[in-house]
């Protein structure tokens, strides 16, 4: 069984004091709302309401926590960049969001979904830019890429490549498809592949047992 398909809810985190307690390799995910987000964590999970897709961009405030086993968890941010949100709200989101990804240390990557029509908008930068400083594997989703034609998806592809070259970022850039399945498997395996290197990485940190 892979590690994403063993996905079970823990907790919904509004405020930082109510963190779970850190451990375990964190696989985080974040993206604009309306994105596809939740339909790309069902996607890689196996599971068809794991994350609830909401009809409403921007509902979600919470960061949803999800048990992974001995692998680890999944993390699901709170959607950003829908307008119509207070700015109040914002920014109570923002404190959240920045405050979780600068505090954790149990951070083992974080997929940025993107739409592949219009990647790298400024929330999207914004993120990045959160990101940059935490030294962790960054994967980044274009999804929806069935909406385009092949040549179009791979012209995205290679833009938004370049645009993270151009920002110095290490990191992944794959085509992606909730609906028709592209990119799926292979994201799948590449984010197991990191946890599981997460996992003996926090293994090794791990005192010797004593003997009795």
């Amino acid at each position: 069984m892979s590690a994403l398909s063993q996905a079970t809810f823990v907790a919904s985190v509004g405020k930082l004091d109510q963190l779970p307690p850190e451990g375990v390799p964190e696989l985080v995910f974040a993206g604009r709302s309306n994105v596809g987000k939740s339909s790309a964590i069902n996607a890689l999970a196996k599971r068809r309401r794991l994350a609830f897709v909401s009809k409403t961009p921007g509902r979600t405030q919470t960061i949803n926590f999800y048990d992974l086993g001995e692998h680890g968890r999944l993390v699901d941010l709170p959607g950003y960049g829908y307008a119509r949100v207070p700015q109040e709200v914002r920014a109570q989101w923002d404190a959240l969001i920045g405050g979780y990804l600068k505090a954790r240390a149990s951070l083992a990557a974080v997929v940025v979904i993107m739409d592949a029509r219009r990647p790298f908008e400024p929330q999207d930068v914004a993120m990045l830019e959160w990101i940059a400083p935490l030294g962790v594997r960054l994967l980044i989703l274009l999804s929806k890429c069935d909406k385009l034609s092949r040549a179009e998806s791979q012209a995205a592809l290679s833009a938004a490549r370049l645009k993270l070259a151009a920002r110095g970022l290490g990191g992944e850039v794959r085509l992606f498809s909730s609906l028709t399945g592209e990119g799926v498997d292979a994201a799948r395996q590449l984010l197991e592949s990191w946890l599981r290197d997460a996992g003996r990485a926090v293994g090794n940190k791990r005192p010797p047992v004593k003997g009795i």
